[in-house]
């Protein structure tokens, strides 16, 4: 792991950019659901990454693959501030170098969306400062990766999980803690100087009659399942983004989000609601709706 303020991690240097230097900023807090839920990172040590923390959220971001390989944000919902306006514009973190960000280059005319890791809701709680603050610092690109343009009932069941845990899982005091991140593979496909990851992964924590409780999700936007990657990414044109597909959300086992990402999750798949005794074909369970989810031990 590179320190956010060494040399290496971008600092002081030229290329950077200009604005807030975020110096203030304390980020995710493991403790805050009263048991530790540590910030995700690489199992493998020699994997290097940069630690950048936010309001209320912290980004684990890969400099290889100029974004996050993980983010971990808390959510009070008994404190959110739901009428915050969405006027932020995407910049740079300035304390890593902008050759490290996937910027604004990897998304002008085109059409892929910048998808927000942290949903910019989820850490805007607490004083009106501190809210706003929080809106603000969801739009740098370290919390960004690229994403399909197109939005169907996939993207909206993913953009909504957060409400419908703090809702029927995180109990009266309505914390939540969200891992989240894409899903970094070596055969993901090039575009202006990034690889485009085709799945994203999500895991919540909770405290659920008084013990730690997980889920676990991943959102897909791989052309065709049905086939081969080479196969499905045979029609991309040059100079063109990857063809992406329509979005689909499974909830999955947290095993296997460790097993996708090769992160340490800490205590979370012993804490996993979903069961994992079953068959191959039936371990990844899509999401019709918010109401096919498992938030219960069977």
């Amino acid at each position: 792991m590179i320190p956010s303020d060494s040399p290496r991690a971008g600092g002081a240097v030229a290329g950077t950019a200009s604005g807030p230097s975020l110096a203030d900023r304390t980020g995710y807090d493991e403790h805050f659901l009263g048991v530790p839920v540590p910030l995700p990172m690489p199992s493998n040590p020699a994997v290097e990454t940069v630690v950048l923390p936010y309001t209320h959220f912290t980004v684990v971001l890969r400099a290889d693959r100029r974004m996050a390989a993980a983010a971990a944000v808390c959510i009070d919902g008994r404190l959110l501030v739901e009428d915050v306006p969405r006027e932020s514009s995407w910049q740079f973190d300035p304390r890593l170098g902008k050759d490290r960000q996937a910027g604004d280059d990897v998304y002008r005319d085109n059409s892929l969306d910048k998808g927000h890791l942290v949903r910019r809701l989820d850490p805007v709680w607490g004083e009106a400062a501190e809210a706003d603050q929080a809106n603000e610092d969801t739009f740098h690109y370290t919390n960004a990766a690229p994403q399909a343009d197109v939005f169907n009932q996939g993207k909206k069941l993913w953009q909504g999980l957060e409400n419908h845990l703090l809702d029927h899982a995180a109990g009266p005091d309505r914390k939540l803690t969200v891992l989240t991140g894409p899903v970094l593979h070596d055969c993901d496909p090039p575009y202006r100087g990034v690889q485009v990851p085709l799945r994203f992964w999500k895991v919540a924590a909770f405290l659920q009659d008084g013990s730690l409780a997980a889920t676990a999700y991943v959102l897909d936007q791989s052309p065709d399942l049905t086939r081969d990657a080479d196969r499905a990414l045979a029609g991309a044109q040059a100079g063109a983004p990857p063809p992406l597909g329509a979005f689909r959300t499974f909830q999955v086992p947290v095993k296997d989000v460790v097993e996708l990402t090769s992160l340490d999750l800490g205590p979370l798949p012993a804490a996993d609601l979903m069961p994992v005794v079953r068959a191959p074909e039936e371990r990844w369970k899509r999401l019709a709706s918010h109401d096919d989810i498992t938030l219960r031990r069977g």
